[in-house]
């Protein structure tokens, strides 16, 4: 990861009041209820390790892939449908205040959306975009394996 990309992260937003919730695939991000009881394990600092180490690409947003409730998660999701990405884990984190306190604690990163690759913490809307401008996206996914939609795209238009 890039000094810059690290840098932004320490840049920080303004904070926002967020809450989390334990996500799903993609594919059923607006089926099963239920949250994450449990005396407020959801948020520890082990809950949610589980949860960042449990897929190759993970988001921590406000609402679902489906229907993103906030600008800046809808550009995440937009984002990484750009770049074919659609089996990621979305964890809608207005479900759960504890959660919600848990990956922030976690990232020390006070604003959602986040995002993490392969367990690491990139950044959230703004770092994101940043890395899909500047082509490191491209990068960061191909080290996990997936090919951007991006690079098909590029070589579609080459043959016109």
């Amino acid at each position: 990861m890039s000094a810059a990309v690290r840098a932004g992260w320490r840049i920080g937003a303004a904070a926002a009041a967020l809450r989390g919730r334990a996500g799903r695939p993609l594919s059923q991000a607006t089926g099963e209820g239920g949250g994450a009881e449990g005396g407020g394990g959801s948020g520890s600092r082990e809950a949610v390790e589980r949860l960042v180490r449990e897929h190759p690409v993970v988001v921590f947003m406000k609402g679902s892939p489906a229907q993103p409730l906030c600008g800046f998660s809808n550009a995440v999701v937009q984002i990484l449908r750009l770049h074919g990405v659609e089996d990621y884990r979305a964890h809608d984190v207005l479900q759960d205040p504890d959660l919600r306190q848990g990956i922030k604690n976690y990232s020390n990163w006070p604003t959602i959306p986040q995002v993490y690759l392969n367990g690491e913490f990139v950044g959230g809307c703004d770092i994101l975009l940043q890395m899909h401008q500047n082509g490191d996206l491209v990068e960061e996914l191909k080290k996990l394996g997936i090919r951007s939609a991006l690079l098909d795209a590029e070589k579609d238009q080459e043959k016109k």
